[in-house]
């Protein structure tokens, strides 16, 4: 039988590729957002920094935002040796698709990938110029130059399928991935960073979980996050293969505003195995690509339910303005 030998959850921002000289370009767009969501509310620029006074200034020197990326580039690598370590056999991993898999005539709720081939696509020097400032230099994080095909687990991912569908999860499947108005994507960066920076652009056969973490209406509420957790690791412990299995959580933590109050509530909570504490955080806490704390939640309760402990490997609020705009990374992993 398949056994689960570990967990990981990562966050895949851009800033985690991008040198911080270069963080000043998504803090101009985040001068000009109209709608930054924090703790139920929003906000635009000038009302957020009113809100966060006395601000975070001192967060966003040359210097600490250089330590800071640091920080995570060394997280980084301690997850990446975390997995080489642990030899799985197949993997795992729940992310979000982001508008760059699933237009709006197809947005589904819970979606397993049952392909047998996985591709990581560039996207063109024309499409890239479309893209917000400051998220095209990141694409190297994500994307190797050219692209790559990786091994779908296909067999698996009929199986978390079968499993699910007993257990009253009416999933979505798909062996192939979609295009987007007739243009070929590939497999969205919250699965492609994965790829590239923990299994070092050498995963083995994976089954990408798709969890609709932000794009209105059909979220899942917390409470189905959190059950999904548990349904989705008996489905790949009832596969009769003799495999070693790793399972990944892919995003968050706040952003684009960082709170970091939110964060260590989400962490302790993990790591404390408290599903109540989990299941008592406000979905309004939850706006924006925050949202993306979603994803981490049927991990942390599928660790608790298979027994395996969490071990933070680190946590950086990556700041880029003072009004407290930027990416908390978080970076654990459960064995």
């Amino acid at each position: 039988m398949a056994k689960v030998v570990l967990g990981m959850g990562s966050s895949h921002g851009p800033m985690l590729s991008t040198p911080p000289d270069m963080w000043h370009l998504r803090a101009g767009a985040d001068k000009k957002n109209p709608k930054h969501f924090f703790r139920g509310q929003a906000y635009d620029f000038p009302k957020l920094l009113e809100a966060r006074r006395p601000g975070f200034a001192a967060a966003i020197t040359p210097e600490e935002s250089q330590k800071r990326y640091d920080q995570c580039q060394r997280a980084l690598d301690k997850m990446a040796a975390k997995f080489a370590e642990a030899k799985p056999d197949v993997v795992v991993i729940i992310g979000n698709d982001q508008r760059e898999l699933f237009a709006d005539d197809n947005t589904p709720a819970f979606l397993v990938y049952t392909g047998g081939k996985i591709e990581n696509i560039p996207e063109s020097e024309e499409e890239k110029a479309k893209w917000p400032p400051g998220i095209a230099i990141a694409e190297i994080g994500h994307c190797p130059p050219g692209g790559a095909v990786y091994s779908g687990s296909a067999e698996l991912g009929v199986q978390v399928v079968n499993s699910l569908m007993e257990q009253e999860f009416d999933v979505s499947q798909s062996s192939k991935l979609p295009k987007v108005n007739g243009h070929e994507h590939g497999i969205p960066h919250a699965f492609g960073f994965l790829y590239r920076r923990i299994m070092a652009d050498n995963p083995p056969p994976s089954v990408p979980v798709f969890l609709n973490a932000g794009i209105p209406n059909n979220q899942p509420k917390i409470p189905r996050c959190l059950k999904f957790g548990r349904a989705l690791m008996k489905a790949i412990e009832s596969w009769t293969e003799d495999a070693k299995v790793a399972v990944f959580a892919s995003g968050g933590l706040t952003h684009f505003v960082i709170d970091e109050e939110l964060d260590q509530r989400v962490i302790q909570a993990m790591q404390k195995g408290d599903e109540a504490a989990l299941g008592a955080i406000p979905e309004s806490y939850l706006l924006g690509n925050t949202c993306e704390i979603r994803n981490w939640m049927p991990l942390s309760v599928g660790m608790n339910a298979l027994g395996k402990k969490m071990t933070l490997v680190d946590y950086v609020a990556c700041y880029r303005t003072e009004a407290g705009t930027g990416s908390a990374m978080g970076f654990v992993y459960w064995q």
